[in-house]
């Protein structure tokens, strides 16, 4: 059995943090995963300038309801479901992910939990375990008969990716792919897609 484990965020939808700079015009917002791959400083710097700026947490989730699927991404995934399990594991949090799921036709998503003060801030976050993503591909190892195939574009990426019986960077900054150049990078879904099936 296989399943193929997909980052979220830059490969199916676009960067959270990127479109919410955009939208309320603060670009220190922009710093995601691909820039900083410590995920602790990075989520505490994102606290700390939303708290700055006065922005509640439903700030961000209206911001998060405007964003679309990249094109193509859904028919991607419903063409992968035709074939084989699939799953996404994303550091992105529950309230964050359900409007995206909703759109992309509730795919199964592993995620992060936020933490929210009496005042609508984000205050904090609860990751599922120290490396989320590795941890989930190892779970899914660890059921019997399971092989992963993972693909994402971060740094944050790279364990599930090489964890995996076959792994590919999708849309990934040239720092990223020129540091990693063992793994395939790809730029389109059906190029992504005929990866996949050739690894499976």
């Amino acid at each position: 059995m296989t399943i193929v484990c997909l980052d979220m965020e830059g490969v199916l939808v676009p960067e959270i943090w990127i479109t919410f700079a955009e939208k309320v015009g603060i670009p220190e917002f922009r710093r995601t995963t691909r820039d900083e791959p410590n995920f602790d400083k990075l989520m505490h710097y994102r606290i700390d300038l939303l708290r700055k700026h006065r922005l509640t947490l439903d700030k961000v989730i209206g911001v998060i309801d405007s964003i679309e699927p990249y094109p193509g991404a859904v028919d991607f995934l419903n063409r992968l479901r035709e074939k084989t399990q699939m799953v996404i594991i994303s550091d992105t949090f529950d309230v964050f992910g359900r409007p995206l799921m909703r759109k992309m036709g509730w795919p199964t998503l592993f995620h992060n939990t936020v933490e929210i003060d009496a005042d609508g801030f984000m205050c904090g976050y609860k990751l599922r375990s120290a490396h989320t993503k590795l941890d989930t591909v190892h779970g899914l190892q660890a059921c019997g008969g399971v092989e992963t195939i993972a693909a994402g574009d971060s740094y944050n990426d790279l364990e599930m990716i090489r964890a995996s019986k076959a792994g590919f960077l999708f849309r990934s900054p040239e720092k990223i792919r020129l540091a990693n150049p063992d793994v395939p990078a790809f730029e389109e879904y059906d190029d992504l897609y005929a990866a996949i099936m050739a690894a499976i």
